[in-house]
């Protein structure tokens, strides 16, 4: 029996902190589903496809990594997607908290749905989309490849000119 999670998440756009929890997620699994969610609560700078489509092209190195769009409940995507365990990322212990909100709840709607935090590396633990949607305006190429990984550069310089 192969060892699948998911890993969910809006990715707008996916940061470094993303990458990394990815990269150190695809280690621990056979197969790592990156499931791109629709948050109603957030304005997207990209849409839902072109999130996958850059998640696809950042994550192309990694075997066992596949992206997929879903919307509704993340237990049920995780239950679609034959697995039993969801990958979260913790940057600050103010995340812990909404993450352990979340978890709660997720146990209620699916008991057999087990929840695996990782710590960002002390070096991501500042980066969010919302930072990068602040600062992308600002920064140089050079400075914003420090948030995102430079493959998505173009992309972000192109949203800010539309």
């Amino acid at each position: 029996m192969s060892r699948r999670a998911v890993y969910t998440g809006s990715f707008d756009p996916i940061t470094l902190g993303h990458l990394n929890v990815i990269e150190r997620s695809s280690r621990l699994v056979d197969e790592l589903v990156v499931g791109v969610g629709l948050n109603i609560d957030k304005q997207s700078m990209f849409t839902a496809e072109e999130r996958v489509e850059l998640i696809e092209r950042t994550t192309s190195h990694l075997d066992n990594v596949i992206v997929k769009l879903f919307t509704g409940l993340a237990v049920r995507f995780v239950r679609d997607c034959q697995a039993r365990v969801i990958i979260r990322g913790v940057r600050s212990l103010t995340d812990m908290e909404a993450e352990f909100t979340m978890t709660l709840a997720n146990r209620k709607l699916d008991p057999e749905i087990e929840t695996v935090f990782l710590m960002a590396d002390d070096e991501f633990s500042h980066v969010s989309s919302s930072l990068i949607k602040q600062i992308t305006p600002l920064a140089g190429d050079e400075e914003l490849s420090r948030f995102v990984p430079t493959a998505i550069l173009p992309d972000l310089r192109a949203k800010l000119a539309d």
